[in-house]
This record gives C-alpha cells, structure tokens and sequence, in this order.
C-alpha cells in the first residue's frame, strides 16, 4: 500500500515506528511480536509457595489483588475464587441453572417478590464449621454491606433471612427474572462466620475460608497454592494441587509454556500472534486447546454530551465506517470475533447484528450532512489503554482504514492511556471516544444492557447520573430507564424482544461502537487431559488431570 502524509499520527505520543505496524497490518502483512521481557524460570514459578511434585501450575497474566469475594472483581480474582468457593448455583454449558450449595432450585411466590432457597446439609467450610442458611446470610449482608459489586443486589434485595436452619429467604424490592443468574456469580460464595468474625465490614484479601474443593494455603498477587480440601461435599479434586501464577507479559507466559513449566496456559493477556502459535501447535497434537463460552466484548464509547459527537449523525457516521470483520482479521488474526451487538450470542442466544454494517458510502454521506469532507477534516482523539496490546493495534489499524477509505473526511488521533487512569476518568467525561472492554457479572443480557445505560437522573438524552454516566457515554432517551426495569418482571419471548428494541433503540443512537467478541483459551500440555470452562467463562480448574 502507498503511504501517504494523511496516514502520518498527528499525536507526537505514537512514533512512526507503531503507525508502520499499523500499515503493515492493514496491507495483510503477519508482524511478529518482540522477543523481549525474558522467559519464565522455574525459579519464578516455584515461588508460589511449596509446590509439591503432583501440583500443576496454571499461568495467566492476571494478578488477584484480594481474594475476598468483596473485593473480587477481575477475571484473575473470579477465577481463583470459583477453585476455593462455592455459588449457591452454577451454569451449565448452555447456561442453564444447575444447584450447587443450593438443595434445589429457587422456589418464587406468586407475587414474585419472596424467593425460598432450600440449602444442602452437608457442607463444610475449609475450617471445619458447618455451612447452613445463618452462614449464608452473614456472607450475603456482608456483601451488600461492603462488596465492590453490590449494586448487583442491593436494588433488588430488600431483605434476607434464615427462614430455616438449612432455608434461605430472600425478600426482593420488585420482582426479577434475572435473580437465578445473579445467584450464579462466584462472588455471593459463603464466607465462615467464625473465620470473618472480625471483618463484617472489612475486606479480608489475603485469606480465605470458603467451601470450595481447593483450600487456599497461599496468596500473593501473583501466586497462590492450591490444595484439595479433604471433607469437600462434591466430586473431588482430580490433581494433587494447583499453583497459580501471573507472569508478567505475553512473551513470558509463551515462553513458560513452550518450555514446559506451566502445565496450563489461560489466554487472558496473551498477545494474538502467541494465541495463534499456541492453536497451531494444539491441531498438530503438541498441545490440548480447551475453549470456553464468549462473554467479553470489546466496544468503543463516545461520549454524546460534547462535541463532536453531541451531533447524531456524525456518531452514524463512525458507526458505518468502522470495518469489524478487517479488523479482526489484522489484529487478532481471526480469533476475535466481529460484533455487532451489546449482548453477546452465548447470553442472547443468537447473533442478532443490530448496529449497522460497515459502509464507507453511507459513512461518507453522514460525514458531509455534518458538514465535513470537502476541505473540512474531523481530527478525532480516541483513547486506548496503552498497556493492552489489541487496544493498541486496534486503534492502529482503524486509523489506517479510516485514512484509506475516508481520509478526506476523518483522521484519527489515538492516544495511549496506562488502564487504571482511563477507569478512574471515564464517569467524569474526559474521552471523546474511548475503547473499552465488558464481561457481565452474571450470564444475562441485563448484565450488559444496565452498566452501559442504565441511568437514574437524567434531562432529555443527557444521563446526569446513573450507569451510563460512569460509562462514559451519558447517553440516555425518554422512557429507556422504565424500559430496562420493565424488562426484569418479564420472561420468554416478550422479555427478549424488549431487550432487542432496547439494543435498536440504542444502535439508532450509536453511544457505543460494538467492536469484538473474545472467546476465552485455554492450553493444557500434552499428557493433560483437554482443559474445560464452566457455562460462567472460567477455567475448571479441579477437572484438570493427566491422561490415563
């Protein structure tokens, strides 16, 4: 392709050097990933504490700050709770509820506002204590006492009680469709009141006493131990221990696992060109390639209260000259899916491509009726998180597609941001437009709608308050928030079909720009069994083993 002065970044933060990746990706051209950042060592590894010799370790990128069900809130964090915890259900593959800590399944009132929970008998904590519906309501108050997630109860729970020794009640503030599923997240897993006692308004991040089949033995950010709890209630463990382990980039966790000290390797943080090296390697039987259900998105917010994209057509015009399937295609090889939903398919049950196709002649259109093209160029800044590799060569690649299809009407400005202050500035309106990812707390399409619109005060389309403001798009319509509440009294076909025209409504207005789907990873080595993801996207980790 030939490289002209429009397709030069006009931000002095991105040398040449990445906008010629960026070129070279839009032409189809494979950009190998560095070799720096070192290799594991097993000295690293064997950092986790004492691992035995029938442990197996499990690498990822993602550190657990906490370990508190309070507090757990990353992928990394839900993921080692759902080894040393129990949710009252689970999700099977499909995303049905099958009972866990729970004897049954929820039993409602005809009025819908008071669901009975029948609990099993014969579960112990990790130490020693018994579990019963007393324990499971001082875990519950705790929770939406002090818990990072709360929001997902505390507007719908009115009240919990132990209705019986072995009997939960929960007293709901309007009926919802969606409870069973919240009832499904690993962070509702019980806590011992005795080993809590004196934290029922304090997190407790580095211990943890649960019900799990593991018992934790060891934790650190970036490593904790894993050991089967002996007096589990359910199947047991089928390996000897776990040690988890957070390396620092993709190079090192590539590298871990071609050397063979990581037994396990989670896709969360691996570069696409390592992913794609290690499927490889999985079709020609060097290694076993376990893959769970997508649930992540990755979308794009503008923000709709400032310029430019207080105007509508101008957020059409973006809408119709981002090319999802392109993209895809030189960022993540294929393995990222294009997206055109809020909801992923996996929750929604269909892939439904409500936000527009890409077309550069309909862009163009909406591009001129706001008056650019034509001698006037829209300098657009779009943040992207600076330490997440796709963000990066996302933003590349669509600024290089955009100067080849549109350049006369829009040029992109990327402008790199460490993670942790794009999170802490989004809800104050600081990006025009800005990439972000999503994972729903819980397997439901309202897990994705409500944090992106919902809003509890607004003026118009304006979101003064409320979800959407956080999101930072502040985005809202008349009758949208009545809509989503609306929503969660419904079941079946009538509730689907107002979600969609929730979604439509939502796509005609264009706050966000779905972008991806990432499909969770997992590669096991050979002599492992195929690794396996419950119906929540997280790694079994007691169902790893060796061959026969």
């Amino acid at each position: 392709m030939r490289l002209t002065p429009r397709l030069i970044p006009r931000l002095t933060s991105l040398r040449w050097g990445s906008f010629l990746i960026a070129a070279l990706v839009l032409a189809g051209c494979r950009v190998p990933s560095g070799s720096g950042g070192g290799t594991a060592t097993r000295s690293a590894i064997a950092s986790a504490g004492e691992r035995s010799s029938g442990d197996l370790v499990v690498a990822t990128s993602a550190r657990v700050g906490s370990v508190d069900p309070v507090r757990a809130s990353t992928f990394g964090a839900t993921q080692l709770l759902s080894a040393i915890g129990d949710p009252l259900y689970r999700l099977d593959d499909d995303g049905g509820l099958l009972p866990a800590l729970a004897a049954e399944l929820p039993r409602v009132s005809s009025d819908g506002l008071t669901v009975t929970i029948p609990l099993r008998r014969d579960v112990l904590f990790h130490d020693g204590t018994s579990f019963d519906a007393a324990a499971m309501v001082f875990s519950l108050e705790r929770f939406l006492a002090i818990g990072t997630l709360s929001y997902l109860l505390d507007e719908r729970i009115e009240a919990v009680r132990a209705s019986g020794s072995h009997e939960l009640e929960l007293r709901l503030r309007r009926p919802t469709t969606v409870l069973p599923q919240l009832l499904s997240t690993i962070n509702l897993t019980p806590v011992s009141p005795q080993a809590y006692r004196d934290y029922g308004d304090r997190a407790l991040s580095d211990r943890f006493v649960g019900t799990g089949p593991y018992r934790l033995s060891f934790f650190s950010d970036q490593q904790q131990r894993l050991e089967p709890f002996e007096r589990y209630w359910g199947e047991r463990p089928r390996n000897a221990g776990i040690v988890l382990v957070s390396l620092g980039n993709s190079t090192a966790l590539f590298g871990a696992m071609g050397s063979g000290e990581v037994d396990v390797l989670l896709s969360t943080g691996l570069h696409e060109d390592h992913q794609q090296a290690l499927e490889r390697r999985a079709e020609l039987g060097e290694l076993r390639e376990g893959r769970g259900p997508a649930l992540e998105i990755g979308y794009i917010t503008l923000h709709t209260q400032q310029p430019p994209f207080i105007d509508p057509e101008l957020r059409q015009a973006l809408v119709h000259s981002l090319d999802r399937q392109l993209i895809s295609e030189r960022v993540s090889q294929g393995l990222r899916s294009p997206l055109r939903d809020l909801v992923p398919p996996a929750v929604s049950g269909t892939s439904r491509q409500i936000w527009p196709a890409y077309d550069p002649d309909r862009a163009r259109s909406l591009f001129r009726q706001a008056g650019y093209c034509d001698g006037r160029v829209l300098e657009l800044p779009l943040t992207f998180r600076s330490n997440i590799p796709s963000d990066r060569l996302m933003v590349l690649t669509w600024q290089a597609q955009l100067a080849r299809d549109l350049g006369d009407c829009i040029a992109l400005q990327p402008n790199g941001m460490e993670s942790t202050t794009v999170y802490r500035q989004l809800g104050e309106g600081a990006f025009a437009a800005v990439m972000l990812d999503w994972r729903g707390a819980v397997r439901d399409p309202e897990a994705y709608l409500f944090p992106l619109l919902s809003c509890s005060e607004a003026e118009g389309e304006h979101c003064l308050r409320g979800e959407s403001a956080l999101s930072g798009s502040f985005w809202t319509a008349p009758g949208l928030q009545r809509d989503l509440l609306r929503s969660e009294g419904l079941t079946g076909s009538e509730r689907l079909e107002l979600l969609r025209s929730i979604e439509e409504r939502t796509a005609a207005a264009a706050p966000y720009l779905p972008l991806w789907l990432v499909t969770p990873r997992a590669w096991a080595q050979p002599r492992l069994e195929t690794p396996r993801f419950d119906g929540n996207g997280r790694l079994l980790l007691q169902e790893l083993q060796s061959l026969p």
